[in-house]
């Protein structure tokens, strides 16, 4: 029990910390993401999930998740390291949890992008903007590991 607390905590601490890179640099290293995938093995044995199936579906979305969130990165939709936080961070949800995830990033998402958008023509820059949706990531995923602490119907 206080492993899988522990590994939330530091899941929580990495996903704030790369909000904040992303919206001072608008870059989510490959190191942070890493961190992420390499801490969900430990995960999984915090919370006891069998080799098969439970381990196999999680590396399973991960790759799922992976390839469609890389089709909108060949887009220009979406920026290479938002695709490897989202796997990164689907090794530790299961599918509910991560379709929730994508719904409330979708939401913070919008958001994000109408705040970057507005300062980006009050300040009078050109070209396109940069969205950071290292942010509505980071918050969608404390959202969800937060959600069976804050909701106790589910």
């Amino acid at each position: 029990m206080w492993a899988s607390s522990l590994l939330s905590a530091a899941l929580a601490l990495l996903l704030l910390w790369g909000a904040a890179t992303d919206l001072r640099s608008r870059i989510i290293s490959n190191r942070l993401n890493l961190g992420i995938a390499l801490l969900a093995p430990l995960w999984w044995w915090a919370n006891g999930l069998a080799l098969y199936p439970d381990v196999v579906l999680q590396i399973a979305l991960a790759l799922t998740v992976f390839v469609l969130f890389a089709v909108l990165f060949s887009l220009g939709m979406m920026g290479g390291g938002d695709v490897k936080m989202l796997a990164a961070i689907a090794l530790w949800l299961p599918l509910q949890a991560m379709s929730l995830l994508i719904v409330v990033m979708a939401l913070i998402g919008g958001v994000v992008t109408l705040a970057t958008v507005v300062h980006h023509r009050m300040s009078r820059r050109i070209g396109r903007p940069e969205i950071p949706y290292g942010v509505a990531i980071a918050l969608a995923g404390l959202w969800v590991m937060g959600e069976r602490y804050l909701n106790p119907l589910t």
